[in-house]
């Protein structure tokens, strides 16, 4: 988020919720110094008047209606581009900036990741630091096929631009069977991954829908699961590689007892949850993720962020 945006979200906070200085401090990831400058920016340059000057109150408004309506802790909007092909840029922009601010006051111990599109824009777009502690986790078996996102190059890229410690998940996405599932995750070394998994302090996901637009349908779903099955199974996305219906509930498909990922029961423990996604054919999913609590940070685009609130 760039100084303009933080001033506007700061002075939006400040008097029109009627927020303290410290509790946007806290609200924002920011020194209550730091908040008091950009309240004072606001005032002299003419932003805080008797109402709002920016366009991007707009996107404070929907940061705020999406924060009551579902119980967040935290919400990202970004302006929805013309452009649909930067969309991807546009939300990780928004999302590398709210994880430079997370990072730096809370000093997490440990991250867990997903992979796709957003996720390596905002790798690409995160201010580098030095946080040896930190380790960077995957959260799910990758993908077997498909050159446009190598899923070990997500959670190395994490690593690198903080400097921390790389752990991989060296599984795929999904296993042959239920029984293979089983046998998979019996073995030691999965246990404690999963474990460790489970007890990350921030996990940072996207999700997918069933169009060819999701790059789980083009190059991860296993051969003879067509997407039209998931659908036909009320499935209108996926949250670390489960399907789920409307309301954000596992669909019965088998597909969903092969996934090699924690189960949800223990991803909802993780503390700060954040997805970020946007895009036409995301709306449903991103709905359903919220209906069913399982994010607590959305980092969306204006235009999904307006569909989720017409529920």
């Amino acid at each position: 988020m760039d100084q303009q945006q933080l001033m506007v979200r700061a002075a939006w906070l400040y008097h029109v919720e009627g927020l303290t200085q410290a509790e946007i401090g806290e609200r924002m990831n920011l020194t209550r110094r730091r908040v008091n400058e950009l309240l004072a920016t606001a005032l002299e340059e003419g932003v805080v008047r008797i109402s709002f000057s920016s366009p991007l109150a707009e996107m404070v408004e929907l940061e705020t209606r999406l924060r009551d309506r579902f119980g967040l802790a935290d919400a990202v909007v970004v302006p929805t581009p013309a452009d649909a092909h930067q969309l991807h840029a546009v939300i990780g922009r928004g999302a590398a900036a709210y994880l430079d601010r997370l990072i730096q006051s809370r000093k997490p111990g440990s991250i867990g990741v997903g992979w796709g599109s957003t996720l390596r824009e905002t790798v690409r777009q995160m201010t580098p630091a030095n946080e040896p502690g930190i380790a960077i986790r995957s959260m799910m078996g990758g993908l077997t096929r498909g050159l446009e996102i190598n899923t070990f190059e997500i959670v190395r890229g994490f690593a690198e631009v903080l400097q921390g410690q790389c752990y991989y998940f060296a599984a795929p996405i999904y296993a042959e069977s239920r029984q293979s599932r089983e046998a998979i995750i019996s073995q030691s070394v999965f246990q404690k991954t999963f474990h460790r998994i489970s007890e990350v302090d921030i996990s940072f996901l996207s999700v997918g829908d069933v169009s060819d637009q999701s790059l789980q349908v083009r190059y991860g779903l296993p051969v003879g699961t067509p997407p039209e099955d998931l659908v036909a199974a009320g499935a209108v996305g996926d949250l670390l590689g489960r399907y789920l219906d409307w309301q954000g509930k596992p669909v019965d498909h088998p597909l969903n007892e092969q996934v090699l990922a924690p189960e949800l029961e223990h991803y909802r423990k993780i503390p700060c949850r954040i997805v970020a996604s946007g895009g036409a054919h995301k709306h449903a999913i991103l709905l359903a993720v919220a209906r069913a609590g399982l994010a607590t940070v959305f980092v969306t685009d204006a235009d999904a962020a307006t569909a989720m609130l017409k529920d």
